[in-house]
């Protein structure tokens, strides 16, 4: 099991007690600055391996991940202050954790928002609170329009009862975009529901919802051979199936399976 970690921003007292559990508990522990982040370690006895994971061995490190949590291992990921993922490293180890099917939680985010973007593993480099839809159809037309072209990821609360229609407004105003229903964040039942906009998402309708939903997407045309074939490489690099790899671009970009897979080959 993997751990993304939310920790102190400044004073080294604000972090949660399940966050320094975690800690405690984990194999082994990634940082994005070991060093800066052994202070916070040392001031709560916490004494596991720590090992880097920066940006620019993003994909190197997401293969060793990888193969440790499938022999087994517990491991915590953290930045050197906040969360991960949020404007620091981890969004390659997330779409690899996704393609292998292997579970990622996060702990110590006090905000439903912000633990769903981390949990959703949609884009978290740019994002946007859009709060509850109104119940008025006139206000909930007028708050949609000010999100339908942004390109950040989007994430709504969702009243349980209210989660059909709502899903159905937003396919009707955003289109087939990706998207997540996390559920129960941070609770025994936790769980994330992966579908696209437009289908019926299969989960337990209980408990509270938070969705996230892919951002506004560039015309295909702005899309070239050249990039699919980067972000394939850097996919399987990552250590993500060749075909997952081509499926999750398919999605991204809202193109056939079969071109993409065409360009894998070229």
């Amino acid at each position: 099991m993997l751990y993304f970690v939310a920790t102190p921003i400044g004073n080294l007292k604000e972090i949660t007690y399940r966050a320094v559990e975690i800690l405690g508990e984990a194999d082994c522990i990634y940082a994005e600055n070991p060093r800066h982040s052994l202070k916070l370690l040392s001031h709560y006895n916490i004494k596991k391996p720590v090992f880097e994971y920066q940006k620019f061995s993003e994909r190197q490190k997401t293969q060793e991940i990888i193969q440790k949590l499938k022999d087994g291992k517990i491991i915590a990921v953290i930045s050197d202050a906040g969360v991960p993922l949020i404007s620091d490293p981890g969004h390659a180890l997330v779409d690899a954790l996704i393609a292998h099917k292997l579970p990622f939680s996060a702990a110590g985010i006090p905000c439903a928002a912000v633990s769903a973007l981390v949990l959703s593993g949609l884009d978290a480099s740019a994002f946007c609170m859009a709060g509850f839809l109104p119940h008025k159809k006139a206000d909930k037309n007028k708050h949609i329009q000010k999100f339908k072209e942004l390109q950040a990821s989007l994430i709504f609360y969702i009243a349980v009862h209210d989660v059909q229609k709502d899903l159905d407004f937003l396919f009707q105003h955003l289109g087939a975009r990706r998207a997540a229903l996390v559920r129960e964040i941070s609770k025994k039942f936790e769980s994330v529901t992966r579908f696209t906009l437009g289908e019926t998402p299969d989960f337990t309708q209980a408990g509270e919802l938070t969705l996230v939903v892919e951002g506004f997407k560039l015309k295909v045309a702005a899309v070239t051979p050249e990039s699919i074939r980067q972000k394939i490489a850097a996919l399987v690099e990552a250590g993500t199936d060749k075909k997952d790899a081509v499926k999750m671009i398919a999605a991204e970009y809202g193109l056939p399976k079969s071109e993409v897979y065409k360009e894998s080959f070229d």
